[in-house]
């Protein structure tokens, strides 16, 4: 029965994963990497009973009212922004993603582009690797220490946490805004203050770390009005998704010195990168690799597999998504 189901996986997966993959199922792998059109994603969906897709694939509402064999969409990632939700369900379609295995790669993310723009660390390599280092000075390059700092965590969920778990370390005082405040004796176990109001916890704090979902309520959340609330000192850091930060006015806001400086994993319309924004010395910019870890990637394999099987087996998926996860 395994060996019937017909599985399409839309992007190159760890070659220990797919291994796994087609001694269980008929697998067509996209042996190229390269993201599929909406056609060819129309036809994956005809002729396949189960999608394996990726944040890079728009399963949208045409994809999915075309298909016409597909069951079920296993997510290969935890965001399911790029699949329309609504549309899967009433094309009675089961939706699965890969939470928790992300949580720790991309925490530690997080804490990376915090220490990276506030120690300068980009600007300091490249002036090494261009050979205008002229020495050690008392005043050069000098950031700003974290010990003490206030961070603001927008999004409090598993990696919020992990990511107040790990600034703790450093000696910051952790604060957050969240849809729901987290219950007394978690926020007493984080040491975290919980601010109703995003606009003046935006206001108070040294770093701000999104860590939210891209939904419709969260479309540019950090709006040009809420970024114009942030200290001239602050630092953003974004490993959640482009489309929370207005990116234009972020760019306005670095380059008027508003704002410190920004680390980014993750852009508005990536792969597509404003000039702009290319220009800011003041940001440190990474191609969307807060989960790129071998260890994260073939546990999201097998979490993709657990899904199917279950699925197949007649029963819940594990990681079925449903609405109250919006």
């Amino acid at each position: 029965l395994l060996m019937t189901m017909k599985i399409f996986v839309t992007r190159k997966l760890p070659d220990a994963v797919e291994a796994r993959m087609a001694s269980l199922f008929d697998c067509t792998f996209n042996q190229d990497d390269r993201p599929l059109g909406k056609f060819e994603l129309i036809a994956a969906m005809q002729t396949h009973d189960v999608l394996v897709p990726t944040v890079t694939d728009r399963i949208d509402r045409t994809v999915i009212t075309a298909s016409s064999q597909t069951k079920l969409i296993a997510s290969y990632g935890a965001g399911v922004d790029h699949i329309d939700f609504d549309a899967a369900t009433k094309q009675g379609l089961t939706v699965t993603n890969t939470p928790d295995v992300l949580t720790e790669d991309t925490a530690d993310m997080v804490i990376a582009l915090i220490l990276a723009v506030a120690r300068r660390v980009v600007e300091g390599e490249n002036l090494v690797r261009a050979g205008e280092w002229s020495g050690w000075s008392p005043t050069f390059m000098m950031g700003t220490r974290l010990r003490g700092k206030r961070l603001g965590i927008v999004g409090m969920g598993r990696i919020g946490t992990a990511v107040a778990q790990r600034a703790k370390a450093f000696g910051m005082r952790l604060h957050y805004h969240n849809r729901r405040r987290l219950p007394e004796e978690i926020e007493q176990e984080l040491d975290v203050q919980w601010w109703d109001s995003l606009d003046q916890m935006l206001a108070h704090m040294h770093v701000i770390s999104v860590n939210c979902p891209h939904t419709p309520a969260t479309y540019h959340l950090l709006s040009s009005r809420r970024l114009k609330l942030c200290r001239q000192d602050a630092i953003i850091v974004n490993t959640a998704r482009g489309e929370v930060i207005d990116e234009k006015a972020l760019v306005e806001s670095l380059r008027s010195n508003g704002i410190a400086g920004a680390g980014l994993d993750v852009f508005e319309h990536e792969p597509a990168i404003s000039p702009k924004l290319l220009a800011c010395t003041n940001a440190v910019l990474v191609p969307h690799i807060g989960s790129a870890t071998l260890e994260a990637r073939e546990e999201m394999g097998e979490m993709v597999l657990l899904n199917i099987r279950t699925w197949m087996d007649g029963h819940q998926p594990p990681n079925q998504v449903i609405a109250t996860k919006f």
